[in-house]
């Protein structure tokens, strides 16, 4: 998969086992493939595309997730033990209340490339049953840990899921991962290296001020972001602010831990969830910076919840396993969407097959 940050493409190679309703799972070998310059700004720059022109570059795209499983295959000696492909792709549009979202990566490509079944549009089916589309991880939160009360990603875009007794719940609380390397790419830098510059900016008051009042946060769940919210929106209000990057850095850290705060204290209002003596599992690439993980610590611990880091190879790529997860349900025919989380009318078994193996 390929998440909003633009910083590269994922790749798992998982043994997935279910006995007697339970599920394990055992990531084998993971990386991540660094985009070009090139792709970075042909995946940044789809939504301006023309209609031919995006429709060959999700044609161009699959072939490029192809050939990187095919090397991915070659390096690590897995010709023939890799079952099937399950394949995210990278998000460009979506747009739920008009019941779309859009995906770059042909499966059909990525099946030809590789001689191997694929399983993609993880998203589509549920959309079209009235839903969101998003989140679909909660699915492998559901039945991979389903010992966490809270499960926060950390990517692009930060959103959670939530246990209330035996239905899941998720969705989209802010921008993250993308505002923040966006803030740093006029330094030359691809991120903010364990929040360090953040750490040493202040907050500005007036531009928090402003985040906190975006009509999104006062909407109701089920709800998603799109990218262009924090491109077009957020990003735009923060440099309208004219501070230092180390301060609009420190602020935007700062308003992602104040959102993750509210919704909680929202959740445990609305559902009556009990806070004290939760854990939350806090994974993607953004629990790798330390100064906003101590900004949600000083949040969320003294209500009663214990923040969790794993190990960095589920913290890197705890999405990519679980698109493989659904990748399995689907091949199984067993529903892989939760309703409970997307707002669709039913559960779904999401994802369009390609058989590129022969006869």
């Amino acid at each position: 998969m390929s998440g909003s940050s633009l910083d590269g493409l994922d790749i798992a190679y998982v043994h997935l086992q279910e006995t007697g309703g339970k599920w394990s799972v055992e990531i084998q070998y993971a990386t991540c493939l660094p985009y070009s310059h090139e792709w970075q700004e042909k995946l940044r720059s789809a939504i301006h595309l023309t209609a031919l022109d995006y429709m060959l570059l999700h044609a161009d795209y699959g072939h490029f997730i192809g050939q990187a499983v095919n090397q991915f295959i070659e390096t690590h000696g897995l010709w023939h033990k890799v079952d099937m492909i399950a394949s995210h792709g990278h998000t460009t549009f979506h747009l739920p209340l008009r019941s779309m979202t859009g995906q770059l990566g042909d499966g059909a490509a990525i099946a030809a490339e590789t001689g191997l079944p694929v399983i993609s549009d993880l998203r589509a089916l549920d959309l079209a049953f009235g839903g969101q589309g998003a989140p679909i991880v909660p699915i492998g939160e559901k039945l991979l840990w389903k010992e966490y009360g809270y499960l926060l990603n950390l990517g692009g875009i930060a959103n959670i899921s939530f246990r209330h007794e035996e239905h899941y719940y998720a969705y989209d609380i802010c921008p993250a991962n993308r505002i923040l390397n966006m803030l740093v790419k006029d330094l030359g830098w691809q991120m903010d290296e364990n929040g360090a510059l953040a750490a040493t900016g202040k907050t500005d008051q007036t531009l928090l001020s402003r985040l906190e009042q975006l009509d999104y946060y006062g909407m109701p769940y089920p709800k998603s972001l799109s990218n262009d919210f924090g491109t077009d929106v957020v990003y735009p209000l923060i440099k309208g602010q004219r501070l230092s990057v180390a301060d609009a850095l420190h602020t935007f850290v700062d308003h992602i831990a104040l959102q993750l705060e509210k919704e909680v204290l929202h959740i445990n209002s609305r559902h009556q969830v009990e806070i004290a003596g939760q854990s939350m599992l806090i994974t993607g690439g953004g629990a790798l910076n330390g100064f906003l993980i101590s900004r949600i610590r000083e949040k969320l611990e003294p209500m009663g919840i214990t923040v969790v880091v794993p190990d960095r190879q589920l913290v890197e790529f705890k999405e990519a396993v679980v698109m493989a997860l659904i990748g399995v349900l689907r091949w199984r025919e067993e529903y892989n969407v939760l309703s409970s989380v997307t707002g669709a009318r039913r559960d779904s078994i999401g994802g369009a097959m390609w058989l590129g193996t022969e006869a």
